[in-house]
């Protein structure tokens, strides 16, 4: 009786109708969807990595970092007689901080962030994508481990295996839903277990139910998590420049307003929008986090740099 599932013999040729359904579509998804965003956010990350000077600091290691002057309370053990002999002062010799970091990621690829005006020359969608993105690369060659949240990616890891993990996660596939893009209008922070004493990112408008929002800050705080959320806004959110009969739809239909005097709404909006951010801002502060907004007309580099130091100075 012959075996339908042998290999085919030494020289065949294979043809499309040979291959896989599943490896061929994986293949394409690789192909098509990955390079362009994993592209722009190494672009990105390098730019940013040329003006930081990293992320180091004294601790547990055995690569050298610094010389010192020794302070009361130093053992003198610590103290490098070598060094020391040569000045009129006692040197420490410090050795660089070598543990890894986990930092968990999400992004928001609600429906809601999938929006942009005529101000602005990408959607929060893709912007909340582009630094979620340059962010993990950043983090994976500084030898740090990166998860992202609510996808396959969710488990910590590092290398160049987990930033393919994290691009596949994120990138749009020609307008297709992703594993991370959800059909919900507003997106929630997961509350999903990280590591205890890690850092977290959130990128999102935070323009839900605020709960969501700070039900994942306490549970993120109260495993000794810290880290920051970056509130992602398109300029017209701000200065919303309507007038006149304005229809507000939100991106799922859940939400439909219309208004004949638009201009009337501007400063209540504002004064709520100034309300909520000030709400999430106290709420960070209290829980040791940090709270930054970003435009998305702005360079995407400001934020990056603003997020790497950040997170490299501990998040005070």
């Amino acid at each position: 009786m012959s075996d339908a599932s042998s290999s085919s013999p030494a020289g065949a040729r294979r043809t499309d109708a040979d291959t896989p359904a599943w490896l061929r579509r994986d293949a394409e998804r690789i192909s098509g969807a990955l390079p362009p965003l994993l592209a722009e956010a190494e672009r990105l990350a390098a730019s940013v990595a040329a003006g930081v000077h990293g992320r180091r600091r004294a601790g547990p290691g055995e690569s050298f970092w610094q010389y010192r002057q020794a302070m009361p309370g130093d053992p003198a053990t610590a103290i490098d007689w070598r060094r020391s002999g040569r000045s009129d002062h006692m040197f420490i010799r410090e050795m660089e901080w070598e543990a890894a970091q986990t930092v968990a990621i999400w992004a928001d690829l609600s429906r809601g962030m999938n929006w942009k005006s005529d101000m602005a020359p990408r959607t929060k969608r893709q912007r909340a994508a582009l630094l979620s993105m340059a962010l993990s690369v950043l983090l994976v060659r500084g030898g740090e481990r990166v998860s992202l949240l609510s996808t396959d990616a969710e488990a910590p890891r590092s290398g160049e295996t987990q930033l393919t993990r994290i691009a596949l996660a994120l990138a749009e596939e020609g307008g297709r839903m992703t594993a991370a893009m959800t059909e919900d209008d507003f997106g929630a922070p997961p509350r999903a277990p990280m590591v205890r004493g890690g850092k977290a990112v959130f990128f999102s408008d935070f323009m839900g139910p605020r709960e969501d929002a700070l039900a994942a800050l306490r549970n993120a705080s109260d495993r000794g998590v810290q880290g920051a959320f970056v509130q992602i806004v398109d300029p017209a959110e701000e200065a919303f420049p309507f007038d006149g009969r304005l229809v507000l739809t939100s991106a799922g239909g859940s939400v439909d307003f219309e208004t004949h005097r638009a201009r009337g709404l501007r400063e209540m909006y504002k004064k709520k929008l100034a309300e909520r951010r000030d709400e999430l801002s106290d709420a960070c502060r209290a829980a040791g986090w940090r709270f930054e907004i970003h435009r998305t007309n702005e360079s995407p580099r400001k934020a990056l740099l603003w997020l790497y130091g950040a997170i490299g100075g501990g998040m005070r």
